[in-house]
């Protein structure tokens, strides 16, 4: 898992679908994250159930680390600042704001301290979301940006949201290529190539030798725009290839 300045865990209180909890063990670790705790769950063997282990898919170290208590107040030890996620208005708590809004100021913020200062992460039942008591222990509610006609998130979804949103505030993680990296054809190879095509072109009859105006020059620049790669200059090769052979039969 990658280091931050920040402890990070990710609370759910009082959870009741088993495939939740194993969602939301994936959706930490995907972000980097491994702290769980699940306060009060309706399963007492949520972690071992088979629906939790499917729902993971992979994450089971988090799994294996994660925490049952039975207060809140467990949960939170540790912990200095609290975030959370509740979507329904209050006419009184903490202020509401967008999770990148304030993970931003959150770390903008920050003091050097001797260890990582602990930011815990609360998700409320799924039926119920979070009580106001709970939610008024906390510094900030956040909530996500949805549809004002539709903003209903399922719980691993708006962990993953939260997760990721706090994972982009931190520095994120390096895109990896899905592809292998191209390698550019140079000056020479594109030289060769047009020679070949040049070739390949008067052989079909679709050049005139004596009169070839600017056709080369401008497939120079077509290809310059183009930037070919060296696969692509073999398969335009290839091209040229066929047609003298194709015109060399036609002789024949």
């Amino acid at each position: 898992m990658q280091t931050t300045p920040f402890r990070t865990r990710f609370v759910l209180i009082q959870t009741s679908h088993a495939g939740n909890v194993g969602a939301a063990a994936r959706a930490i670790k995907v972000m980097g994250f491994d702290e769980l705790v699940l306060v009060a769950p309706r399963w007492a063997n949520v972690l071992r159930r088979e629906e939790t282990i499917q729902r993971a898919s992979g994450a089971l170290d988090v799994l294996e680390n994660a925490r049952i208590v039975e207060t809140l107040d467990e949960a939170l030890d540790g912990m200095t600042h609290l975030c959370a996620t509740a979507m329904t208005p209050r006419d009184f708590g903490p202020p509401t704001r967008a999770p990148r809004e304030h993970f931003t100021q959150l770390v903008q913020t920050a003091t050097p301290q001797v260890g990582a200062q602990g930011v815990a992460f609360l998700f409320g039942s799924e039926r119920f979301g979070m009580r106001n008591e709970d939610v008024y222990r906390c510094h900030v509610a956040l909530s996500i940006p949805t549809n004002p006609k539709f903003g209903s998130l399922n719980l691993a979804s708006a962990l993953q949201v939260i997760a990721y949103e706090w994972r982009l505030a931190l520095g994120g993680f390096p895109v990896q290529e899905a592809t292998a990296p191209m390698v550019r054809a140079d000056a020479p190879q594109v030289a060769g190539l047009l020679t070949h095509l040049e070739q390949a072109l008067v052989a079909v009859g679709f050049l005139d030798p004596e009169a070839p105006k600017k056709l080369m020059p401008r497939l120079n620049s077509l290809f310059n725009r183009a930037d070919l790669t060296q696969e692509e200059i073999h398969i335009l090769r290839g091209v040229a290839k066929a047609m003298l052979e194709t015109a060399d039969k036609a002789k024949r």
